[in-house]
């Protein structure tokens, strides 16, 4: 199926209207997700940062173990929330509570409905990454002004996640198949310079880490947040922006093959 059989999304708001009207009494399990990184914050940040007194950066510079790790925490929080909304809910959405085939009865098309759950799943995302900001401000995690942009730069990590959880929820079979991205999503996590400098690793696992879609996004905002801005920054919005509308492209054609049959 070609692009082109896609048109513009004008109704996407729609989309996120109803989603709100839904889950308007059920707000708190929303914010139960920003406990997680809060809890990684002070449990390692504070933790292991007693122990671990500074990290290099880069030119040179270094900051506290906790001014480290808190920007991979606020990545990650807007990873965690998007890929959350985009995967498990929207494959419930799909399968059991058939919302798509009624949102498409009416004007609103496949791509508004479609766009619509990215852009409810960014939002998410980005309610952790306000939230954590705030935390990392009340603690004295902020070194640079630059951390204005950490929450727009969380929110595009939040679009490129959301993106392409759409993109593979439209190819889960099963609520098992969801375990496959939750196995994919851990070492990820973990291994995505989250908690220690990339430069540990030997060059070709650097390189393979470094291609990840977290890394990208932990190091834009940590680049944010610590001060370390260069022209590499623009590479990770140019990686995330790119994954973002691959995922949504994706996601479209696969939901309007489905559906519209």
């Amino acid at each position: 199926m070609s692009v082109r059989t896609l048109r513009i999304p004008t109704r996407s708001v729609r989309m996120i209207e109803r989603n709100a009207m839904a889950f308007r009494h059920n707000w708190m399990v929303i914010f139960s997700g920003f406990v997680e990184p809060v809890l990684y914050l002070l449990g390692i940040g504070f933790g292991i940062g007693s122990l671990v007194r500074t990290i290099p950066i880069g030119d040179g510079h270094t900051v506290s173990y906790a001014v480290f790790v808190a920007p991979a925490l606020m990545a990650s929080s807007a990873m965690n929330g998007a890929i959350y909304e985009s995967t498990f809910n929207l494959f419930y959405k799909l399968r059991y509570a058939r919302t798509f085939e009624a949102v498409i009865s009416t004007p609103v098309g496949v791509e508004d409905a479609t766009l619509g759950e990215v852009m409810w799943a960014i939002g998410r995302g980005s309610l952790y990454s306000v939230g954590f900001v705030i935390v990392m401000l009340a603690l004295g995690l902020v070194a640079s002004p630059w951390a204005i942009l950490a929450v727009p730069a969380s929110i595009l990590v939040g679009f490129a996640f959301a993106a392409l959880g759409a993109a593979l929820t439209t190819f889960v079979r099963q609520w098992q198949d969801l375990d496959i991205i939750q196995l994919a999503l851990q070492p990820m996590f973990l291994f995505s310079a989250t908690f220690f400098p990339v430069t540990v690793y030997p060059p070709a696992l650097r390189l393979l880490v470094e291609w990840t879609p977290l890394y990208r996004g932990i190091d834009l905002v940590r680049g944010l947040t610590t001060g370390g801005v260069g022209p590499g920054l623009l590479g990770d919005v140019a990686y995330l922006a790119v994954m973002g509308l691959i995922g949504v492209t994706i996601a479209a054609l696969r939901l309007r093959s489905r559906l519209l049959k």
